[in-house]
């Protein structure tokens, strides 16, 4: 009997299927009409009793996760995590993830963090998080699982690139540090500014920092590697930093709200010494518009490697339950009218990073996760219409040593008066 039941359920969605005469008010509805069906059936027959309010999350989830790797689903904990990421301060062990090829991968971790203090680098996949695989887990709920309560621990299986042999790591959970600007003089007048990500404070915190520069500089290098981005509005507001006029970026949707252009203002605050961008395949969306403003405007030499290719703008959305949705609403384009979408930005001068391994003479280029590579990306679009002062010499020595792209960017900054003067 319950096979004939099947059966008659199967008869009567065939025969609605091939019903004729069908209006386009009758096509716009036959998808919801045929999702109110598959429900049904789910609820009728399906072999364990379902929560239907869980098959329409599923469902919700669903829909977001097959747009682009940057819309997601967010439940009540998670929407009220992604408004303190951005403005308070928050447990966990500090690293970017998303989903490659269908693995849990690692975009960049976040400087002076337990899992870069872990050894965590870009392009690591998360095999396991506490023992549980991650095959068919949502960014969400990794997030869930990795982040904690400070002082707790949170064991990873990771599989760095190049290795076919799973390691076990166990991170310490701890505070995420919100100052992302730090601030370093590498020689006298030559200073280094290092922006690790964008949120509320971030331009007060450069402008503190350039406060102190602008009496005695000579020149400074701004360092956006491994910066996954953040708040929008500190992209533009730190690229006003150093440009007196002319556009940042704008970004172009299908929305009135998603039509933006944000333009820099004189101010008296501007800082105007030569300028070198340091830039690589972590550093993603806000970083890449201060990048590529920059480099538009030929305001500074852009060096390093190709940035990671995130060109679109995710509008954050509150739902009447207190959960919410992560859309993607606009392309956002460079001063030039470039859309970096899953292609990133080409430094003027491209330099590999190379590093020594321990007990090693032999050079090494760490691996890169672009973009391009996450499933289910947009589509390079056409082009558009065209402050901690660390004191201590020998930690300045140290970075310099084991960073050949800095100690290149410092040569380069001495030089750029003497080439402005030739011109």
């Amino acid at each position: 009997m319950r096979w004939l039941h099947m059966l008659g359920i199967l008869a009567i969605l065939f025969a609605l299927a091939a019903t004729p005469g069908t209006t386009k008010a009758d096509e716009q509805y036959e998808p919801l009409k045929q999702f109110s069906q598959v429900m049904d059936l789910i609820e009728n027959t399906y072999v364990r009793d379902v929560n239907r309010d869980e098959l329409i999350k599923g469902a919700i989830e669903g829909m977001l996760k097959n747009l682009d790797p940057h819309s997601a689903y967010l439940d009540k904990e998670s929407f009220q995590d992604m408004q303190v990421e951005t403005s308070g301060e928050f447990s966990g062990i500090g690293i970017e993830i998303t989903i490659l090829n269908g693995k849990l991968t690692v975009v960049s971790p976040i400087e002076d963090t337990p899992a870069f203090e872990a050894g965590l680098k870009a392009g690591d996949v998360i095999l396991e998080i506490d023992g549980e695989p991650t095959q068919d887990i949502s960014i969400m709920d990794a997030v869930h699982k990795i982040r904690g309560p400070k002082g707790e621990e949170v064991e990873l299986t990771i599989l760095h690139q190049g290795s076919n042999r799973p390691e076990k790591i166990t991170v310490v959970r701890d505070v995420i540090p919100l100052d992302s600007v730090k601030s370093e003089e590498l020689e006298p007048g030559y200073h280094y500014l290092r922006i690790t990500n964008f949120n509320e404070n971030t331009t007060s915190e450069l402008q503190r920092a350039i406060k102190e520069i602008r009496q005695h500089g000579k020149g400074v290098i701004l360092d956006l590697r491994n910066n996954p981005g953040g708040l929008l509005n500190q992209a533009v507001s730190v690229s006003d930093s150093f440009l007196s006029d002319g556009r940042i970026v704008y970004t172009k949707g299908k929305v009135k709200q998603a039509q933006m252009s944000f333009s820099a203002k004189d101010e008296k605050d501007d800082l105007n010494l030569p300028l070198v961008v340091l830039i690589n395949a972590g550093t993603a969306s806000a970083s890449e518009i201060v990048a590529g403003a920059l480099q538009d405007h030929k305001r500074a030499l852009v060096i390093g490697e190709r940035s990671f290719g995130k060109g679109s703008v995710q509008t954050v959305i509150p739902l009447a339950d207190g959960s919410g949705i992560k859309l993607t609403t606009a392309r956002y384009y460079t001063p030039g009218g470039n859309s970096i979408q899953a292609e990133g930005i080409t430094p003027d001068l491209v330099v590999p990073f190379v590093a020594q391994k321990k007990d090693e003479e032999k050079p090494f280029s760490f691996p890169a996760v672009r973009e391009k590579d996450l499933s289910g990306h947009l589509e390079k679009e056409e082009t558009g219409d065209k402050s901690e002062r660390l004191a201590n010499g020998d930690k300045v020595e140290l970075m310099l040593k084991k960073d050949n792209q800095l100690r290149l960017a410092l040569q380069l900054i001495k030089g750029i008066p003497v080439i402005k003067a030739l011109q």
